[in-house]
């Protein structure tokens, strides 16, 4: 084994994060400057779109420390391929944060909104439904005493923030910081009123959206909420449903059973195992309106379980699914079921406690890989004490999120992508590994930025320099 002669050179400068100007496209694509600095003017001093685009740096190198600004103050590499005057410091970069918190977050989704409608991102249905998934998560922030942090629903300290992704890519229109013991339901419609206008923005009039959520929206409040908004959609010309899993709430499960024997629904799958799978209209109340919703139910009697042992009662398991969808039964269900595809977002995002105990289940309960639990952003614990502070650093990681997923939608998924396996969606992770944690040599002359990645990588190449093309002709145009 040789041994290796370390040498470092005052002149040449290096950078493993290469893929970092093309988070600064994506910053220039969503017009960064105009949409935030006319809003929030400062006199002297660090423009305020110079501190968000420091923060979606951060956070696309899956960094979310305050502290971890400071390497960064002497790399022209990273000032330049931001576009910044200047790199703040950890100290001004919490300060204007705290200061300017409520302000940023206001149009912090803008930038997100304007990043997919000028790349012209792809946003693909799933059997005709281009489907928003909305569900609440918990981030574990135990042993802290930040504000609002509180017990959550997994059983540790932390928050459980709500979020809104759209499309098979996963494209992130909401997301927004929640107190740990908040339900997932409190104050969801006003979450709706943001939300809508924005699948309204991006998705084209002629595509029909789903929503799909799980039993945790299960309302009266947000059923008429959702009603609402799909009546006023029709009246635009436009399609909106959804599918919301149906809480069973004190249900008596052996009124169910006969109730589905009446109807002859039920059928046998296996000896010792029936299902009934019905569709009925049930009349739901919210203060002074009625409203009828259909109810998918399937009541699932076990007499015999799974390795033959027979039961001395029978096993009965109760299910169902709200939905304004006209099709059969059995088309609902399968539908909802790839609602849970979004869980594989969470964990690109954040990697909480669920995803953990979630692939222990899947793996046995063996150790599973720390690299698979460990979240790709590294943003599941946050930085400050504040509360508003941390909810606009989640609403800039929805930002970079975004950023990220369409580098890797466009650049790794073509036909010039990097030799890898046949994909419709890269994660994250592998969008960091093969665009932004690639290494290149960085020289500024004759006012001019060069990178240069050396040999051996001209596939990389390739999708580079097509990035910066698209992005270039989309902060353009």
């Amino acid at each position: 084994m040789p041994r290796f002669e370390v040498k470092q050179s005052s002149k040449l400068q290096l950078t493993s994060y290469s893929g970092l100007a093309l988070i600064g496209q994506c910053c220039q694509a969503a017009q960064v400057e105009a949409v935030i600095d006319p809003k929030i003017p400062v006199s002297q001093g660090m423009r305020t779109s110079d501190i968000v685009k420091s923060v979606v740096g951060l956070l696309s190198l899956g960094k979310s420390d305050f502290e971890a600004i400071e390497p960064f103050r002497e790399d022209r590499f990273f000032k330049e391929s931001l576009g910044l005057t200047k790199v703040p410091g950890a100290v001004w970069l919490r300060q204007r944060l705290n200061a300017k918190a409520e302000a940023i977050r206001d149009l912090a989704d803008e930038l997100s909104l304007r990043l997919l409608e000028r790349t012209e991102a792809p946003i693909t249905p799933h059997k005709g439904y281009v489907c928003c998934d909305i569900d609440t998560f918990a981030m574990d922030n135990s042993g802290t005493k930040k504000e609002a942090v509180s017990r959550t629903y997994q059983g540790f300290d932390g928050y459980t923030p709500i979020a809104a992704y759209l499309g098979n890519e996963g494209w992130n229109t909401g997301l927004e910081l929640r107190p740990g013991s908040r339900h997932s339901a409190f104050e969801t419609h006003y979450f709706y009123e943001r939300l809508f206008p924005r699948i309204e923005r991006l998705v084209k009039p002629d595509q029909p959206v789903l929503l799909r959520e799980d039993s945790g929206f299960d309302g009266a409040q947000l059923l008429f909420a959702k009603a609402a908004e799909r009546d006023r959609q029709a009246a635009l010309g436009r399609s909106l449903d959804f599918i919301c899993k149906w809480n069973p709430r004190k249900q008596d499960k052996a009124a169910w059973v006969a109730r589905a024997e009446d109807a002859g629904a039920f059928a046998e799958t296996r000896p010792g195992k029936r299902e009934a799978l019905l569709s009925l209209d049930i009349e739901r109340a919210w203060h002074k309106e009625k409203r009828s919703f259909r109810l998918v139910a399937r009541v699932v009697e076990r007499t015999i379980d799974k390795k033959g042992q027979h039961l001395l009662a029978p096993e009965v398991e109760l299910e169902g699914w709200w939905t304004t969808l006209s099709c059969s039964a059995e088309e609902v269900i399968e539908l909802y079921q790839h609602h849970g595809m979004h869980e594989q977002f969470h964990s690109e995002l954040f990697g909480s406690a669920e995803s953990f105990a979630s692939l222990r289940t899947a793996t046995a309960w063996r150790p599973a890989p720390f690299g698979l639990v460990k979240t790709d952003l590294d943003l599941e614990r946050l930085p400050s004490g504040k509360f508003d502070t941390h909810d606009v650093i989640l609403h800039l990681a929805a930002f970079a999120y975004n950023c990220l997923r369409l580098l890797g939608q466009i650049g790794l998924t073509g036909e010039i992508a990097p030799i890898r396996h046949p994909a419709k969606r890269r994660r994250i992770r592998t969008v960091l590994q093969e665009i932004r944690y690639r290494a290149a040599k960085f020289v500024a002359h004759a006012r001019r930025l060069i990178l240069d990645f050396g040999r051996g990588v001209a596939a990389n190449v390739a999708v580079f320099v097509m990035l910066q093309n698209r992005l270039w002709a989309a902060a353009s145009g």
